[in-house]
Parts: structure tokens; C-alpha cells; sequence
């Protein structure tokens, strides 16, 4: 049996997020559905228990101040992979930063990919509907009007479950307070 996978994220429960998750559905309606995001630690497996992970989480993350991000442009990974996004634009560098002092201890693990940060709107299956699919997001978020901040003060702490009937099912662990100790479980 396969070690779960874990993610730290900040799920993004405000008009942008909104847009992004209607979006998706109409752009490709089959896939399971998933709460607009911003991931901090993309997933990987641990390096010990689910306890020492959150520690980690725990020190590192009380020590950071909440911090204001601001959506940028649609881009896509086309041709590495066929994948439609938000790039983040303002305080990108503080994401990274974050991402790379979470990326110890019991939550090191090394990426396929290196770490940009960005809101996923849709992962397709090939180059050819994502690039259609680039086409119409890039249109539709020219014309939204809402706020394109987002403040990163409560990530989640998450694990992947595996399921017969549906993969990327995602169950929330903890939560994770920038600036402050967990809540209680």
C-alpha cells in the first residue's frame, strides 16, 4: 500500500475563490470537485508522523505573520503540463520563502517540480482542451471585477485519501494559524 500524501494549503473562501471553482466545473465538469487553493507544500509523503509534522507546522508558522497576496495574470504549465492557473503576483517571494522553510523536518521531501506560486484552475487531460480551456480563463478573469488579494492568515494542514470510486479526495487534518499556535483538533 502506497504512504499517504500530505499538502499544506490555503483554501481561498472568497469571491476569487468562487470564480475559480465555477470555472473549473464548466470547464471540465467530470473532475471531482475541489476547493479553490493556494498550496504552500505541494503533496508529498512524511518523513515521520502526522504529529511531528504539525509541530514543524506549529513552530515554523507561529513565528510568520499573516501576509497579503495578490492574483496575477492566467498562465498555463503547457508543455510540461497541461495545467490552467493564476499566477501569484504580489508577495510571491513570501510564499516561496515560506514554502522553503516548511520544506524540513518531517515535511522534507524533494519536488518534481520547483515551487511557483499559483491558484490551479484546471488540470486537463491534454495539451490540446487545456489550451482552449487557457483561452477562455484568461478571458473570463480579464472581466472579473472582484478583489484579487487574498490574505494568508489560516492554512490547512491536509491528507490525501485514496478511494476506489474517486481519486483526489482531500481530508483536512488541522488547521494552521499564521502568527499563532494550532486550534485544537
Amino acid at each position: 500500500m502506497q504512504k499517504p500524501r500530505y499538502a499544506l494549503v490555503a483554501y481561498l473562501k472568497n469571491p476569487a475563490g468562487g470564480f475559480v471553482e465555477n470555472l473549473r466545473r464548466e470547464l471540465h465538469p467530470d473532475l471531482p470537485h475541489l476547493a479553490a487553493h493556494l498550496t504552500i507544500l505541494p503533496p508529498r509523503p512524511l518523513q515521520g508522523s502526522e504529529n511531528s509534522a504539525l509541530q514543524v507546522l506549529e513552530r515554523i508558522c507561529g513565528h510568520e505573520e499573516p501576509f497579503e497576496v495578490t492574483l496575477g495574470d492566467v498562465e498555463t504549465f503547457i508543455p510540461v503540463t497541461p495545467t490552467v492557473y493564476i499566477r501569484v503576483d504580489g508577495a510571491a517571494v513570501r510564499m516561496s520563502e515560506l514554502h522553503s522553510k516548511l520544506n524540513t523536518e518531517a515535511l522534507a521531501f524533494k519536488e518534481e517540480w520547483p515551487y511557483i506560486p499559483h491558484l490551479t484552475i484546471v488540470k486537463m487531460s491534454a495539451e490540446p482542451p487545456a489550451q482552449t480551456a487557457f483561452q477562455l480563463a484568461r478571458t473570463r478573469w480579464a472581466h472579473y471585477s472582484g478583489s484579487r488579494r487574498i490574505l494568508l492568515e489560516r492554512l490547512t494542514f491536509v491528507r490525501e485519501e485514496v478511494r476506489e470510486d474517486a481519486q483526489n479526495h482531500w481530508v483536512d487534518l488541522a488547521p494552521v494559524l499564521l502568527g499563532r499556535s494550532l486550534v485544537s483538533r
